[in-house]
């Protein structure tokens, strides 16, 4: 019954026309939009209507909530979506954005606790997702990114690539997967490459994946994630293996669309 209901009501969404007003901003703030065919296009924005009219939206720190925040967020979220069998993230309820860049308020001692050292002040962030708990996502740095995949940084993939990765109750860098054979193929490669990025950050080399993927396997997997759309041919070069099971996972081939342009953006307007 609850499955009827869902399903009638996602049919009710996709079935009103897709904002004129949306289309734009989606041209306008995600240049891969332009990168993907007609149908995936079309399909992107079904998936766009549905997750915006299900999550549950705050805008914080000043920032006001407004369709090109919703949208420009939810078509990178989605994009990751295009080939995977889903149910939209069910592990997001909500989604936070503050205007830029905040600091976490300090941790207080418990109770039995006694501070033998200063306790350190919480680093800055610029998104966090967690396991039973909202996605916070900083705007300038999600509108950064989303406009300018060159840079290779996507806060939004990021984040939502922990989402895929915590839907098996784990944040451990392994996604539900189809069968065990994918399984086997995921931990031989990605354990490979994690641990040969921790060796060549522990040397001080330089790595297509940045050091911060080498702070621990879900890391791995989210900062992989945001290389696999932005740099695709960059990992391909790099690691071939690494690209494959990404490839395999999301089932999408991004390396394929880097130079396509399927309509006109107006990113940097």
């Amino acid at each position: 019954m609850f499955d009827w209901l869902s399903d009638h009501r996602r049919r009710k969404l996709t079935e009103a026309p897709f904002p004129p007003a949306w289309e734009e901003i989606v041209r306008r703030n995600v240049a891969h939009y332009c990168m993907i065919e007609a149908p995936e296009q079309a399909h992107l924005k079904a998936l766009i209507q549905i997750f915006i009219a299900e999550k549950n939206w705050d805008a914080l720190g000043g920032l006001e909530l407004t369709d090109e925040i919703r949208v420009t967020v939810s078509a990178q979220a989605c994009l990751l979506l295009l080939g995977l069998p889903h149910e939209f993230y069910r592990n997001v309820l909500s989604i936070l954005v503050y205007p830029s860049t905040v600091v976490p308020p300090q941790r207080r001692l418990g109770h039995f606790e006694i501070a033998r050292a200063p306790v350190e002040a919480a680093p800055p962030i610029i998104g966090q997702a967690f396991q039973q708990g909202p996605v916070i996502l900083i705007w300038d740095a999600v509108l950064g990114g989303s406009r300018h995949p060159e840079q290779g940084h996507n806060v939004v993939y990021h984040e939502f690539a922990h989402k895929l990765d915590m839907l098996d109750g784990a944040a451990d860098g392994t996604p539900p997967l189809r069968d065990r054979d994918e399984y086997r193929d995921w931990v031989t490669v990605c354990s490979r490459e994690y641990l040969r990025l921790k060796h060549d950050a522990q040397k001080g080399r330089k790595s297509f994946l940045s050091a911060y993927a080498a702070t621990n396997e879900a890391e791995f997997f989210a900062v992989a994630t945001e290389q696999f759309f932005d740099h695709p041919r960059r990992m391909k070069e790099h690691s071939p293996d690494l690209y494959r099971v990404l490839n395999e996972y999301y089932r999408q081939d991004p390396a394929g669309r880097v130079g396509k342009m399927t309509c006109t953006t107006g990113a940097g307007d």
